[in-house]
């Protein structure tokens, strides 16, 4: 009896209003590609200004205003920062690709734009993901960086804004924005201090802080 041959690549599937898109196990921005290409009306999360969806599986640890942090099954953390300053200000997308990384590219997809760059560091990869003036942050093993790629995809798309709400947040008080300094589109901005916070969040105090909170999302 003949061995079955082992798939060196699963397939994920993807339901979309058009049919079934199928999704690659290890080809991380053909991924992104396929998911962000596409418009979704999806969202399970509602802020002043804003709303985004977060695909089963991913729940919040905190959340305020414009940040956030989540999590997926595997306890990957994923630091969320929405920039409703930027988006406001409508910001270029400055980013410049670096071939030396494990992937950058930037993005452009239905009139948006951002980048995604993933660096390794210490044998675990450091993704910044950024689309539509949202941004996303993680650290994780090569084992779970494609299903964070593809839940940050998700979560990345589904934001929209509401442009009435934002002018009267943001419009008022234009004049306090002036001298904002905008890095998003810088990517190297923040890595040492995002690091540091992902050190601090290892600790056992750090996860007695949090165990018991619970956030629900929408209905």
């Amino acid at each position: 009896m003949k061995k079955l041959a082992v798939l060196l690549s699963t397939i994920l599937v993807l339901m979309t209003g058009c049919g079934i898109t199928k999704l690659s196990d290890t080809n991380t921005l053909k991924n992104v590609k396929t998911i962000m290409s596409e418009e979704t009306n999806l969202h399970n999360v509602n802020y002043d200004g804003y709303k985004y969806y977060l695909p089963k599986g991913i729940s919040f640890v905190s959340k305020d205003d414009y940040n956030a942090v989540l999590k997926d099954g595997n306890n990957n953390r994923y630091y969320l920062y929405v920039d409703v300053i930027a988006y406001y200000n409508k910001v270029k997308n400055t980013y410049e690709e670096n071939y030396d990384l494990y992937l950058s590219k930037k993005l452009k997809f239905n009139n948006k734009t951002g980048y995604i760059q993933i660096e390794e560091i210490d044998s675990k990869y450091f993704i910044q993901y950024v689309y539509n003036y949202v941004k996303l942050e993680s650290y994780v093993s090569k084992e779970d960086l494609n299903d964070v790629i593809i839940n940050q995809s998700y979560i990345l798309r589904s934001v929209k804004y509401n442009d009435k709400v934002l002018e009267s947040i943001v419009g008022d008080n234009v004049l306090d924005y002036k001298e904002v300094e905008y890095n998003l589109f810088k990517a190297d901005s923040n890595k040492e201090s995002f690091l540091d916070v992902v050190e601090r969040e290892e600790t056992d105090k750090y996860k007695k802080d949090i165990e018991d909170e619970k956030i629900e999302l929408d209905d």
